[in-house]
């Protein structure tokens, strides 16, 4: 596999892992290894655990950490399943864990896998090419009202209910199987006036598509809170996002585990017990700096949040 992959944040992500010489740590997108390369390089006696669904990005990263191979265990798996995988390596805890979430660069740069809107291929938008469920699946089955409601949720489309209108239309008369028939569907879909301002018409259309095939959004609150279950104390967890609704996943779920308590109000003691398991480190993500986004436009909307285990 020949993509380029330019790691988003790197220094700060370097800086608040707070890396240990002879730390655990989990890349849970390992992509093609840009982040990993930077962590391993810093171990001594240390491991890191490398976790990825798409068999390409594991054949490059392979590749890329071959020279750290015996401090380096690759994983063809998904971030969700780290208790798993970590039991399966005989591992209680870890030092640190990052979340670079979303589709990577080499994704969107293999145009036959479909993530993209500028290049016309099969629908498919798998990161996990295993799997059964593919964007041809949510374009040609899911029904109007299904529709509507993952372009409005997952992709805060206005437009949502007329793009789902025309998506069962259009499938009525013969499947929509390319990148490029979606695309003139939604441009049919969106009056002429809103698509001469603002992004690419179906940018958020696509958006809201992959991260229903991929579940992104379903499964991250869930795996940020089993990768904080395993983080040792003091151990950090650093999360990139791309999005406001990965961003405020994030944001609130680091504040449920930094909360000492979740009785209601009016309770005059507390009755829940809960022990406040994560210190906010960042209570702002940090943001590329403009030498960042001019080297790499891709990391314009990333995030970093960081949190510590207590």
């Amino acid at each position: 596999m020949n993509f380029e992959h330019i790691p988003v944040l790197l220094d700060e992500v370097i800086e608040g892992l707070k890396i240990k010489e002879n730390g655990i740590y989990v890349d849970g997108t390992l992509g093609g290894a840009g982040h990993s390369k930077q962590i391993v390089k810093r171990l001594k006696d240390g491991k890191l655990i490398g976790i990825d669904q798409d068999l390409n990005a594991i054949k490059k990263a392979k590749a890329e950490l071959a020279p750290f191979e015996d401090r380096v265990t690759i994983v063809h798996d998904n971030f969700i399943n780290l208790v798993s995988v970590l039991d399966r390596l005989d591992i209680e805890e870890i030092d640190g864990v990052l979340l670079d979430l979303g589709v990577s660069s080499h994704q969107l740069d293999e145009g036959e896998r479909g993530f993209s809107y500028q290049t016309d291929a099969t629908l498919d938008m798998r990161m996990d090419r295993t799997q059964d469920i593919s964007a041809w699946d949510v374009v040609n089955r899911y029904d109007e009202r299904e529709l509507e409601r993952i372009l409005w949720d997952y992709g805060e489309e206005k437009w949502a209910k007329r793009i789902a209108q025309f998506i069962v239309n259009e499938r009525k008369l013969s499947p929509i199987d390319t990148t490029f028939e979606l695309v003139t569907v939604i441009k049919k879909a969106i009056p002429k006036g809103a698509r001469q301002t603002g992004h690419h018409p179906a940018k958020k259309t696509f958006q809201a598509i992959r991260i229903e095939v991929n579940r992104e959004l379903e499964i991250l609150k869930e795996a940020i809170i089993k990768a904080n279950s395993r983080l040792k104390k003091g151990g950090r967890i650093c999360i990139i996002t791309f999005h406001s609704l990965e961003d405020r996943i994030v944001k609130e779920t680091f504040r449920e585990l930094n909360k000492d308590c979740i009785c209601p109000k009016e309770f005059p003691v507390c009755m829940c017990d809960k022990k406040r398991e994560l210190k906010i480190v960042t209570r702002k993500p940090i943001l590329p700096s403009k030498e960042e986004i001019e080297n790499n436009p891709r990391s314009r909307s990333s995030k970093l949040r960081i949190g510590e285990k207590v």
